[in-house]
């Protein structure tokens, strides 16, 4: 018996490694690229036949050693839905396959931003949303600096329908509407995006060879030891912070969330606002927030919402000491529901636990606080009073391991490039505006890496950073403005398009909710580039000429074929230095397609147009209603 047990571990193991195995994005409800040369591929054993049945013809292959099969399956029409089955010495379906346009959707976390994060400003858009023909797939968050990984660890596709669109790409979502709209041909969203993630994370081993100090980086996160020695050390560090805040945090101890809580010596402050700006000073650790507030009978005994705009960084909302929500980190809007109860009759009381790490820590400006019951309202803004819980040193930031080079190529990028694409839309460089200057051979690089990697030149879209900030009346020096120039310069890239959103962006929010338009005017784009609508205005006004004249400037530009406008009054934002580093604003016009910039200067040598982090009020546009990309000419 002990004889026979080995071999029947071998003949079982055996029998589990003869299975066919397909790659995560071969799976139900997926979009193949149609009128492409497909290369259907997956695992079994050594020399195992597989044949795929697909559309009343079979096709065959054999495993190689490795226990790879490549299956070619010729150009195909835009079409379907479809079933391939493969067969082995296992069968596997997969149903529902239509083929189409299929677009990898990347970046950092403007581009991962879901449909839920944003479904209060799209409720009509969620609610039509059932469409068959866009699907979408979110590629599991993951990195290995190793090696390219041959397959994805989860994910899988989704139909639009109110319900799944949720989890879609806003930015993806709006942008394949888009295009279904027009052309009537299947989209497939492969959703390849992680927040704060810098570009040279998404790079290949090959390609980041050009940058030896991004190279040397990911080969210093080869080392599995230093990788749980960082995080362990991450680990222990936030733990022990946030256990000697809670013991320390006398508003835990004494309930101050109760509505008994006696608040007449608390001090007063406005909401929303920093505490920073008031007594207490920028201080770390936990701040509680109190305030009393009226409610009218209708509003009781039914469902409501409460809408806390932003907090730095953490909260625990209370009402009338019921529990009604938290969020863990700064970035996500505050909208939590409640339950028919919480609110009663007369007084009630908001009281909200801040948790400060480091910085300036409070209620965001210019966001919407409220009380929501059935159309009536409450206003939250105003008069709130406030109490130190506890103060703490700073919590030093963590190493995001996740986002060091080469990482998220390895597993987020290479399991997709076996299978062909129609192209790319990107949403990324916030992470590196603190190296601008390198951006401008970076991303370029990166472009070229991908279409390397997929042997296709196909188009690649991406969208230039956003207004952030605070306003700024006149042009400023800025690592934004410095990061939108070098993605300008990245359209000398041939098959690129870039869609520019200063317009779009939230003083106060590095993730605008604005993502509808984001999607449509990548969309443009793609309609000219992928689509063929050569006639098509995509894009603002781009500068492709300047004449440095005695006291006056004159840029001529593309896409303005039909005219350029001022909208809002006359041209601002125009600034003009005659020795390169002192910058003077000045008067700007529009004549006959072109813009007279007029200088005191003698000998201008450059010109610049919305230069500043937020350049808010930046409005020079063409007829067709998009704006002119920042910019800066030299002589």
């Amino acid at each position: 018996m002990r004889r026979l047990l080995p071999l029947v571990f071998f003949f079982i193991s055996t029998c589990v490694v003869a299975q066919i195995r397909l790659p995560r994005l071969i799976s139900d409800n997926m979009v193949l690229q149609r009128e492409a040369d497909l290369k259907i591929f997956g695992w079994a054993s050594q020399g195992e036949k597989v044949t795929m049945s697909f559309n009343g013809r079979e096709y065959n292959a054999t495993a190689s050693e490795s226990g790879e099969w490549i299956i070619s399956l010729p150009r195909q029409k835009a079409g379907g839905p479809y079933d391939l089955k493969f067969s082995g010495k296992n069968e596997i379906v997969v149903r529902n396959v239509v083929f189409g346009d299929v677009w990898v959707c990347s970046g950092q976390s403007n581009m991962e931003l879901s449909i839920d994060r944003v479904k209060g400003r799209y409720p009509e858009e969620v609610a039509t949303s059932i469409n068959a023909f866009i699907r979408h797939f979110e590629v599991p968050d993951r990195y290995d600096f190793k090696q390219p990984n041959s397959d994805l660890v989860g994910g899988q596709w989704n139909e639009s329908n109110p319900e799944n669109v949720r989890s879609f790409s806003a930015v993806a979502y709006f942008f394949a509407r888009d295009i279904y709209e027009k052309h009537k041909v299947p989209i497939g969203l492969i959703n390849s995006a992680l927040g704060g993630s810098p570009a040279e994370a998404w790079m290949s081993e090959e390609a980041l060879k050009s940058f030896p100090h991004h190279l040397k980086e990911a080969y210093r996160f080869r080392n599995d030891s230093l990788i749980q020695s960082i995080e362990a050390g991450d680990r222990k560090r936030m733990t022990d912070w946030y256990a000697t805040l809670a013991g320390k945090d006398v508003g835990l101890r004494e309930r101050w969330e109760a509505n008994e809580v006696d608040d007449n010596e608390w001090n007063e402050t406005k909401v929303p606002g920093y505490w920073a700006d008031g007594t207490t000073g920028n201080v770390n650790g936990v701040v509680w927030f109190t305030r009393t507030f009226d409610v009218i009978e209708r509003m009781t005994g039914k469902e409501g919402s409460i809408e806390l705009g932003r907090i730095v960084d953490q909260d625990s909302v209370f009402i009338n000491g019921k529990f009604v929500g938290t969020t863990g980190y700064q970035y996500p809007p505050r909208r939590y529901g409640l339950k028919a109860g919480v609110l009663t009759p007369g007084k009630n009381r908001i009281t909200v636990r801040v948790i400060n790490q480091s910085g300036r820590g409070g209620f965001v400006l210019d966001k919407p606080y409220f009380i929501a019951v059935d159309g009536d309202t409450i206003d939250l803004k105003g008069k709130w009073k406030y109490k130190v819980g506890s103060t703490m040193d700073a919590l030093p930031g963590q190493t995001f391991i996740r986002w060091k080079p080469l990482g998220l190529f390895n597993a987020m990028v290479a399991p997709l490039t076996k299978l062909p694409i129609k192209g790319v839309i990107w949403y990324q460089g916030e992470s590196n505006t603190g190296a601008a200057k390198e951006y401008e051979t970076l991303f370029p690089a990166l472009i070229r890496d991908w279409r390397t990697q997929w042997k296709h030149e196909f188009p690649f879209l991406f969208v230039q950073l956003a207004g952030f900030m605070e306003r700024k009346e006149k042009p400023m020096e800025s690592n934004w403005a410095m990061l939108r120039e070098a993605q300008r310069k990245t359209l000398r890239v041939a098959n690129t398009g870039m869609v520019v959103a200063i317009d779009l962006g939230e003083w106060n929010d590095i993730h605008p909710e604005n993502k509808k338009d984001v999607g449509q005017r990548l969309a443009l784009h793609a309609r000219k580039l992928a689509y063929d609508e050569k006639k098509l205005v995509a894009s603002g006004p781009e500068p492709v000429e300047a004449s440095f004249e005695k006291n006056k400037v004159i840029i001529r530009f593309a896409n303005a074929q039909n005219g350029l406008v001022s909208r809002g009054g006359p041209l601002r934002y125009f600034e003009i230095s005659e020795d390169g580093k002192t910058f003077e604003s000045t008067e700007a016009k529009i004549v006959n397609n072109t813009v007279v910039v007029m200088t005191h200067f003698a000998t201008p040598t450059v010109v610049r147009y919305a230069w500043a982090d937020n350049p808010d009020s930046a409005n020079l546009y063409n007829i067709e209603g998009l704006p002119a990309t920042p910019f800066e000419l030299r002589k």
